[in-house]
């Protein structure tokens, strides 16, 4: 049975906690999360870096930063995973990333040990879960990454992907966006995919409240005129940019 590859939290310690859930359809729920590593597209403005850009990855980022892998990865057992999340005692638990569905063998024996808790998957939307994990999934948070992510649209937007989690009726579309026009962008896929309004939410870029707030000014009318839902990033204003929150 294979390794899961986890972030690790300020202590070097698997990134394994409970929190409430700062954005999408399930924000303010209490949950158990687990990061995995690595990730397969590389956003400018990612703000879990740390799964994904080591040295020697030259994948450009806003913040210029190498992260040491040894330091920011931990191999944990399927096993070990599940024993820590039932410990948090959370009826929810939170799959993230990095691009957690990456590593569908592991995470599909890490769930079989985990009969008795609601699954939510972040993903963007590049991924397939395998059947094993697909079956046992009660929400996707699916994040399609917009032009100013930096990610080509070949590499981000598969039109295969996109029409397999928009026919879903547990996949909710999370778009994050910087500036006005992003949501021009926004609009053409969702008529394009045929995306449910209702299960498509706008959330402004951002890792400190001021940033968050100033652009919520403007993506708030922008929903209301559209029908879109907003998200906020609720930890974020409780706990700034922090790992573990």
């Amino acid at each position: 049975m294979a390794d899961l590859v986890l972030a690790t939290d300020d202590n070097g310690a698997p990134e394994i906690f409970a929190s409430l859930q700062g954005e999408g359809p399930s924000m303010g729920v209490p949950v158990a999360f687990i990061r995995l590593s690595r990730c397969n597209l590389a956003c400018t403005w990612c703000d879990t870096a740390y799964t994904w850009r080591f040295e020697g990855d030259a994948r450009p980022h806003r913040d210029g930063i190498a992260y040491d892998r040894a330091a920011n990865q931990i191999k944990v057992s399927p096993e070990k995973a599940a024993a820590k999340i039932a410990a948090l005692g959370q009826k929810r638990l939170v799959i993230t990333g990095g691009e957690p569905l990456m590593q569908c063998g592991p995470l599909a024996d890490m769930l079989a040990i985990l009969p008795d808790i609601e699954i939510e998957i972040e993903t963007n939307g590049t991924t397939k879960p395998s059947a094993h994990i697909d079956i046992r999934v009660d929400q996707y948070n699916v994040s399609p990454k917009l032009a100013h992510s930096g990610n080509s649209r070949e590499l981000a937007i598969l039109p295969e992907r996109m029409d397999f989690y928009a026919s879903d009726p547990r996949a909710f579309f999370k778009f994050v966006v910087a500036k006005p026009e992003d949501v021009d962008e926004v609009d053409a896929l969702q008529r394009e995919y045929r995306i449910a309004q209702d299960r498509l939410f706008l959330m402004a870029e951002g890792t400190d409240s001021d940033s968050l707030r100033e652009r919520q000014k403007w993506l708030s009318p922008l929903c209301l005129e559209k029908g879109y839902r907003m998200s906020d990033r609720m930890h974020i204003h409780l706990y700034g940019d922090t790992r573990a929150t």
